[in-house]
């Protein structure tokens, strides 16, 4: 594998395959990430103070990462910012080659990969191979291609329309989805000719060191691509606050979007923003009962809940409450909880002891503020490890929507089950949040359904089901952000444009 992927002698042979055996031994070491990928080069942080990563099937300490500091994001954007111009001039289907070859380098390592996310996140393996590890590997291959077919420069009239790279981007990441959301950033920003350095989370960092040297043996230029983990409000905030950062793309909590908002202000450089979501999913009356409440609670469950796109609030009419409350409260039983690494988990554990104890709160919450517990509960689930950071699927009925449970972004395995009087109504409660990420509307009549979908404040609305579409454009309406993510939108978030006043 190694002589495959012509890795350079600067990552070490010996420190490579030192961590695959921590990775795959039974007897599991401790992974150790001693280096900061700066300027084309694997170098020590500035100070010597690491983060613990914690493995969410067992709680246990799997390994450490650098803590760094502000002067590591100074060499980092000192890199990129050196490189900015060399990259920049580089011929696109030159880029697009790049591209191509690190989505090559991750499908090499997509075992690898899926198994390292499946115990930092907690997503079962099975799920993690075509999600966590799949859809990378995928983005980065269709920006290859995305490059090669954009058109950089129009013809219109007198004026000749360029689109240029914005210059250096600070790529800050979730935990959650952690290579899924750095490739929708670091993918794009590459293909428009942008510098990087990435911040990714220090719940589950180890990706990303995955990703950079994949990257450092596709052979990008040095100082393109560079790698900084640390904690978000020193590190993160650096690299935010940075003149030499043109850009920062975040995906994360809104209330850290709305500190990135206002530290960037000050030098007025560009936002992207993808941040929360308390997504409604719409089942119209004359919906298949059955499918919708299977698609709803699966769409919630999904990554045990931590997932900002999570069908959180199930509309149903008020006659067939009953009905629906049944179909979840069998759904959700029919999410068995295990270990992530074993094939036949359905529902991992949540990322870290902090999300599940918040989580396990919402749920006391919720019985608190007269919610009807359906299914689950905030009590030890039977049957997992001890360690590990699982809750239960779990079914509130009965709810309303001024309750937290079903205002706040909960980010756990918990759907609330919200009964409506008519469409009107149900429109109403779909949008009575300040969130506007995504939804669903379910009903028989795709034109009815599509006239509802229309009306929800929401950037991406799922109709009876519909498939995730890798090229159609993903962001929020209201507190859920501002900017969009895939396809060609994605990178014209990295464009700028400049137009060339022609004499005759």
């Amino acid at each position: 594998m190694l002589v495959k992927l012509g890795v350079r002698s600067s990552i070490g042979d010996a420190h490579l395959l030192q961590y695959r055996s921590a990775l795959f031994s039974k007897d599991v070491a401790m992974i150790q990430r001693d280096r900061l990928f700066i300027g084309g080069q694997w170098v020590s942080p500035s100070a010597k103070d690491t983060i613990e990563v914690h493995n969410a099937g067992t709680g246990e300490v799997m390994g450490k990462v650098p803590a760094g500091t502000q002067k590591d994001i100074e060499a980092a954007v000192a890199a990129a910012r050196a490189a900015f111009e060399g990259w920049s001039a580089t011929p696109a289907d030159k880029r697009a080659e790049f591209l191509q070859k690190i989505s090559d380098g991750l499908k090499a390592r997509a075992d690898e990969l899926a198994k390292t996310i499946a115990q930092e996140v907690g997503m079962p393996v099975k799920m993690s191979a075509r999600i966590q590890a799949g859809l990378p590997i995928a983005n980065f291959a269709n920006y290859a291609r995305i490059t090669r077919e954009f058109q950089f420069e129009d013809r219109v009239g007198n004026s000749l329309v360029c689109r240029e790279p914005v210059g250096v981007v600070g790529a800050i990441t979730p935990w959650n989805y952690p290579l899924h959301q750095s490739a929708l950033k670091v993918a794009p920003a590459l293909a428009a000719g942008c510098t990087v350095v990435l911040k990714p989370s220090e719940v589950a960092p180890f990706n990303a060191f995955i990703l950079a040297e994949v990257i450092e043996a596709a052979g990008l230029p040095g100082g393109v691509f560079n790698l900084v983990t640390g904690f978000g409000p020193s590190v993160g905030e650096a690299l935010v606050k940075h003149p030499q950062v043109d850009m920062i793309s975040f995906t994360g909590s809104t209330r850290a979007g709305k500190r990135i908002s206002e530290v960037a202000a000050q030098t007025v450089k560009r936002v992207a923003l993808e941040l929360g979501g308390k997504s409604a999913s719409v089942i119209l009356d004359d919906a298949d009962l059955a499918a919708a409440v299977k698609g709803t609670a699966n769409g919630c469950y999904l990554n045990s809940g931590q997932t900002c796109t999570a069908l959180t609030r199930m509309l149903v009419p008020e006659s067939k409450y009953e009905e629906a409350a049944k179909l979840a409260a069998e759904a959700a039983k029919g999410f068995t909880l295990g270990d992530p690494l074993s094939e036949s988990t359905r529902l991992g554990p949540l990322s870290s002891k902090m999300q599940m104890d918040r989580v396990r709160d919402y749920i006391k919450q919720g019985v608190a503020e007269g919610a009807e517990l359906v299914a689950g509960g905030a009590e030890q689930p039977e049957g997992v490890a001890a360690g590990g950071y699982f809750v239960k699927p779990t079914v509130f009925g009965k709810v309303k929507n001024s309750m937290a449970i079903a205002q706040e972004e909960i980010f756990g395995p918990v759907l609330s089950i919200i009964p409506y009087k008519d469409d009107e109504d149900a429109i109403r409660i779909a949008n009575d949040s300040p969130y506007g990420l995504a939804g669903a509307v379910w009903s028989k009549d795709e034109a009815r359904a599509q006239k509802v979908a229309r009306r929800i404040r929401a950037g991406q609305v799922d109709v009876n089901g519909g498939a995730f579409n890798m090229n159609a454009p993903f962001g929020g309406f209201k507190q859920s952000g501002r900017g969009r993510e895939a396809g060609i939108y994605g990178l014209e978030e990295f464009l700028e444009y400049k137009s060339l006043q022609l004499k005759g």
